[in-house]
């Protein structure tokens, strides 16, 4: 056996969580930044920005770029490959698996019903086959993100607080990363307003996170509840869906408050030492 096969994979101190809450919104922030303060030049460079541009892709998968960037001065290139594969840990309870395949999408449905609006969202002119090009696209949008906070930022949060609170924390942080984009018309934020949203964010950030802890650090499950969060066939309820997730947030932590509370079980390390149980 060589010697790189017996080496140890080191995994990231806790100050990277410094570097990556600075990578993340300095490259965020940076790009939709110049869209706010120099938009005609933007514009003039890069076309205008709406959900499909380049830039917003960039702009959404910046926790993940951040991530990637130090899990791989630390851990190096198995390291990095370690990171990614938890992405396809999959093994959780059938409960959470429920959760997320019918009550978030419930909770939309209720939201919009409490505002007169439709059980599910209008399909555009093009149809159905539309609304599903945009749902494979939202693929690669808000679930690409789980790789920094849930996956980077989590663990190292919970070595020193009980999961609940590295939630509300990440929750907090993850609805301030959003903000440039509700100064943005092209982008559905720019039609929201930002504090139900915000508040929402903590309230995700909390409901995500025994989804994170049951999984055993698995990042397959916290990116599909992102996924079904920005699901174009479910309505528009906001800000109704807010107030009934706060409100399941509640129960969830409720129910769950031997383990939110503790760090005994909280997932600790973001380079897996196993390859874990993949799809």
């Amino acid at each position: 056996m060589s010697s790189t096969q017996t080496v140890p994979i080191r995994d990231l101190p806790t100050t990277s969580l410094v570097w990556f809450v600075l990578i993340t919104f300095a490259i965020t922030w940076g790009l939709i930044g110049a869209y706010i303060l120099f938009p005609l030049q933007a514009v003039s460079l890069f076309g205008e920005i709406d959900g499909a541009h380049p830039i917003f892709f960039l702009a959404t998968w910046s926790p993940a770029l951040a991530a990637f960037t130090l899990v791989l001065i630390h851990g190096g290139r198995r390291g990095l490959i370690s990171f990614v594969r938890r992405m396809l840990f999959w093994r959780i309870s059938a409960g959470w698996i429920a959760f997320i395949l019918i009550l978030v999408p419930l909770v939309f449905v209720g939201g919009s019903l409490i505002k007169g609006g439709p059980v599910l969202a209008p399909l555009p002119p093009e149809g159905a086959s539309a609304m599903f090009a945009v749902l494979a696209m939202m693929l690669f949008l808000g679930p690409v993100e789980e790789f920094g906070w849930r996956g980077l930022a989590q663990p190292l949060l919970q070595r020193h607080v009980a999961p609940f609170w590295a939630g509300m924390i990440i929750g907090a942080v993850w609805g301030l990363w959003h903000l440039p984009a509700f100064h943005l018309s092209g982008t559905v934020f720019g039609s929201w307003d930002f504090w139900p949203f915000f508040i929402g964010n903590i309230t995700l950030g909390v409901l995500v996170t025994p989804i994170l802890n049951a999984g055993a650090g698995g990042l397959f499950w916290p990116a599909m509840f992102h996924w079904q969060l920005i699901n174009p066939f479910w309505p528009d309820a906001q800000p109704y869906d807010t107030w009934i997730l706060v409100v399941v947030a509640a129960a969830v932590v409720w129910y769950n408050r031997a383990k939110m509370f503790t760090r005994h079980d909280a997932v600790a390390k973001v380079i897996p030492e196993t390859a874990g149980p993949a799809l």
